[in-house]
């Protein structure tokens, strides 16, 4: 058991330390999108299944929140949380179009809208990304293995190199406390 355990700590730091090759211009450009969006009165908006719409209420709840620091609250909102409009779309459209129905009706120009998908071909979030953009949003995504084909509609993919779903989620989390971090500090500089 503790040859798993070790092993299992090994795998989770390489693929951490594989962030530093591919990941921190990424991560420093979504963040930049991020701060502008708020300073310009707009929303942070996040989407995901399973474990990656955990994530997404996470990462809102940090923002909205805080994360380190007491300040305002920023405006983030996870596209997962209300359960009767995940369900009536999901019933009256289709599971597909839960994130693009929402995206339709709040978000504006000066929105981000983030994407989270271990393999970057989630049928919702990537509907959910392209009204998004329609509606002349930024774009993240939070993404694993090659990207998927999300990686090729946002503006910002930030790619964890890894076709371990358990593995991707741990580096999104940390890439996701990694932004909020940044964002706070940058917002509250005086």
């Amino acid at each position: 058991m503790i040859k798993k355990i070790t092993q299992q700590i090994s795998e989770s730091i390489a693929t951490k330390e594989a962030m530093f090759d591919s990941c921190i211009e990424d991560i420093q450009a979504a963040a930049s999108l991020m701060i502008d969006s708020i300073r310009k009165d707009g929303k942070i908006l996040w989407c995901g299944n399973g474990g990656s719409a955990a994530d997404a209420q996470h990462i809102a709840a940090e923002l909205m929140g805080k994360f380190q620091l007491k300040r305002r609250s920023y405006p983030a909102i996870a596209l997962t949380d209300n359960s009767s409009t995940v369900t009536a779309i999901g019933n009256d459209f289709s599971f597909d179009d839960i994130f693009s129905r929402q995206c339709e009706g709040i978000v504006n120009n000066n929105d981000v809208v983030i994407g989270i998908s271990t393999s970057g071909n989630s049928k919702n979030v990537i509907q959910g990304i392209k009204m998004a953009k329609k509606m002349k949003a930024n774009t993240i995504g939070l993404l694993g293995s090659k990207g998927g084909k999300l990686k090729q509609i946002v503006d910002v993919p930030i790619i964890v190199s890894s076709t371990s779903t358990p593995k991707i989620q741990e580096v999104h989390r940390v890439v996701s406390h990694i932004i909020c971090k940044i964002v706070e500090e940058k917002l509250e500089r005086k």
